[in-house]
């Protein structure tokens, strides 16, 4: 294991696993230097500090996740360096304390690994999943249950053609340019990625709607599987798929607008709202919350 200084002290890495309601945040990353934002790194660090080391921790985020996404199983690695002669911190301690320590309801740590010091948690990971919910059967929005109003996307439309919406989805499975659902600001030069599977079905009813709203709303689910994912290429995806559920837009031309490269067509300029993404899981070939 690596020193944290030249003598004495040893380094510890850890990779955790952790939850998170994003609608109170500015994403996931820190935000540094703005009191009036915060991201979900910011209390984590916070909340590290309380480990004592010996040197600040610092989270390595796996997946980024913009303002209003949540997180079932967001990861990251950091580093803890206790004081010479004292022993690292077991996995168990590291996720207590983190618990303990966090400021914010909205977040909690699900599992902690020790790592060898060369791990990388963005690097490393082998399969990322990101959920979307939607909502059909309110006439408005507000119409929703309000303890589902910012964890899934009240469409205006009481149906959705959900064989048209799977049948374009297999459009997007595979190696792909996928320049048409990139955003602008994307960190990356590379846009080819590979869409493992994408799948729609009917999600589970809803714990929170009244017995006489039940019988009119109606759930569903997006689900999308990669290595890695673009700036917001999932939320660009949903609402495509979302305009073929509603007669906007044919399979056909889900293909077309994946081989156009062009993100600045007239559909593919569509982003769905940031509160229905959840990135489920990130999946590691050795590590994970159910090892």
């Amino acid at each position: 294991m690596g020193s944290c200084g030249t003598v004495g002290p040893v380094r510890a890495r850890y990779l955790v696993f952790f939850q998170y309601l994003g609608t109170d945040f500015n994403g996931v990353a820190a935000v540094r230097g703005n009191h009036r934002a915060v991201g979900v790194q910011n209390f984590l660090e916070e909340a590290a500090k309380r480990l004592n080391s010996v040197e600040p921790v610092r989270f390595t985020i796996s997946s980024r996740t913009d303002a209003g996404v949540h997180a079932l199983s967001n990861a990251a690695h950091l580093d803890i360096c206790r004081r010479s002669g004292l022993p690292p911190y077991s996995p168990e301690v590291v996720t207590q304390a983190l618990n303990t320590h966090l400021k914010h309801r909205d977040i909690r740590v699900l599992k902690a690994f020790r790592v060898p010091n060369d791990f990388h948690a963005r690097r490393a990971a082998t399969s990322r999943t990101y959920l979307y919910r939607l909502a059909t059967g309110c006439s408005w929005p507000d119409q929703l249950p309000v303890f589902e109003q910012n964890v899934c996307w009240a469409l205006q439309t009481k149906c959705l053609d959900v064989a048209a919406m799977q049948e374009a989805a297999q459009h997007l499975v595979g190696t792909h340019d996928f320049s048409a659902f990139q955003s602008a600001g994307s960190p990356t030069t590379n846009p080819v990625r590979t869409l493992r599977r994408v799948s729609v079905s009917s999600g589970p009813a809803s714990l929170f709607a009244l017995p006489q709203e039940s019988r009119k709303l109606q759930f569903w689910t997006l689900e999308f599987e990669s290595q890695s994912f673009l700036y917001r290429q999932v939320r660009r995806m949903t609402a495509v798929l979302v305009a073929v559920g509603q007669g906007t837009l044919t399979p056909t031309q889900v293909k077309a607008i994946l081989e156009s490269q062009d993100p600045l067509g007239k559909y593919q300029t569509r982003v769905a709202p940031a509160r229905g993404l959840f990135l489920k899981s990130v999946l590691y070939d050795d590590f994970g919350p159910t090892s």
